[in-house]
């Protein structure tokens, strides 16, 4: 295993004998094994590690287990604790994705002002199978095939040549103490059903099941690399550049087959969801004006072009939604949906779902974090009352309040997402259209 450890390392290119390397340590059995291979290797190594308050008691129990495993080898270690539920809800997010979210945020931190090269990541063979499936269910493009990456800038994953067996045998053999984490066999997340539900009967009809996907992802690479050739080529003669805007012609986009798959590829690089791009299609064959934001960029639908531009940073945390959109996934997952006013309508009680009478809204609407200043009418109230009375009534944390984002339409305050509607644009008996916000929480 030692050997194997040391030739993936090499073979993969991850990094130099004399690189500094800061290893991401929750004290469970793939990044305990890591350590010690680490150590025996020789390298120089540093801990972090993340406490996310998720289970009580055994989450402080793992950071004195890590805590001691840096003080018997004398290392140096970083710890930090997380509100992980409460970002999560205020981002309206996952529980998973925001300890990623939150992780990696303090990871790069920590290298760079520790001066360390990269971070060391313990996912193994078996995680790169989940992650095909998982991609697979969700939608993806070719790159969502092609497995974890050993290397992704700063991001080195020594261990995914070993399978889960391999790395418990190794513990076994090698005496090495590690910490379980219970949450690994609840099934309310999406890792975790697939793991114990799905690959279970994958491996009945295939016992071979994982290596099969593996050699699978490994031409898939292949394939990969034929496909962004290909994809490259088409865009230099599509794709220009002008006075710091990306130009893409529209007429010489139609002329491709499956041009639909082009324009998600040269879309990629500036963070327009998938999911929008139904949307700017359509808009290819409209009148020109039509506009579209990333969390980085506007699109805007010209005559003969669609041009995107960089978002200036001071605006990056404004976010606009036009009238056809009916999804974002910046800064969190929302749904967005326009009905027709029925009999049977029942306003839903959930505070993550926002109804409003369309016929008041004007687009763009804008959706961004609170300022100081911001005034709305909260539902049920007859005047206008500060956002930052609102949130000390509702007794808001400091943390809480900075991640809250505000729905504004003609800088009037719509809904302040996930907690209250501005009683101005409630539904009513006059309402005709009703336009539904719904927050998105993936597990």
């Amino acid at each position: 295993m030692l050997n194997r450890f040391k030739n993936f390392i090499s073979e993969n290119n991850l990094f130099d004998d004399n690189d500094k390397i800061l290893l991401a340590v929750s004290g469970g059995i793939d990044s305990s094994v890591m350590t010690d291979l680490f150590i025996k290797s020789g390298y120089k190594v540093g801990i972090a590690h993340c406490n996310f308050k998720l289970r009580d008691k055994e989450s402080d129990l793992d950071e004195e287990f890590v805590k001691q495993i840096a003080e018997k080898n004398n290392l140096q270690i970083f710890t930090t604790n997380f509100e992980t539920e409460n970002y999560a809800n205020n981002n309206g997010i996952s529980i998973q994705m925001a300890a990623r979210e939150l992780r990696y945020h303090w990871f790069e931190h920590i290298r760079q002002q520790n001066n360390y090269n990269y971070i060391a990541i313990g996912h193994n063979s078996n995680d790169i199978v989940e992650t095909f499936i998982m991609n697979l269910t969700r939608g993806t493009g070719i790159k969502g095939l092609t497995g974890i990456s050993p290397k992704n800038e700063n991001i080195v994953r020594p261990l995914l040549f070993a399978s889960r067996n391999q790395i418990k045998l190794y513990s076994i053999d090698n005496k090495i103490q590690y910490r379980e984490d219970s949450s690994n066999y609840i099934n309310k997340y999406t890792r975790n059903k697939i793991r114990h539900n799905i690959l279970p009967i994958f491996h009945e009809i295939n016992p071979n099941f994982n290596n099969t996907i593996l050699e699978n992802i490994h031409r898939l690479k292949s394939v990969e690399k034929v496909y962004y050739k290909d994809i490259n080529q088409k865009s230099k003669a599509i794709i220009t550049k002008k006075d710091n805007n990306i130009l893409i012609n529209i007429a010489e986009l139609q002329k491709l087959n499956d041009y639909k798959n082009y324009l998600y590829e040269f879309l990629q690089p500036y963070n327009f969801s998938n999911l929008v791009l139904p949307d700017i299609e359509a808009s290819l064959n409209k009148a020109p004006g039509k506009v579209f934001y990333s969390s980085t960029h506007k699109l805007v639908k010209d005559r003969e072009f669609l041009i995107i531009t960089k978002i200036s940073e001071k605006h990056q945390n404004k976010y606009y939604i036009d009238v056809d959109i009916s999804y974002i996934s910046k800064p969190f997952e929302m749904s967005i949906n326009v009905d027709e006013k029925d009999n049977n309508f029942i306003i839903p009680k959930q505070s993550d779902i926002a109804c409003i009478d369309f016929d008041l809204v004007q687009f763009p609407l804008i959706l961004r974090k609170w300022e100081k200043g911001d005034y709305f009418m909260p539902l049920g109230m007859g005047q206008l009352k500060k956002v930052s009375d609102f949130f000390v009534d509702s007794k808001l944390s400091i943390i809480d309040k900075e991640n809250t984002w505000i729905l504004l339409s003609a800088n009037k305050i719509i809904w302040i997402a996930g907690k209250r509607l501005d009683d101005r644009f409630k539904i009513t008996d006059n309402t005709k259209r009703i336009i539904t916000f719904k927050l998105i929480h993936n597990e």
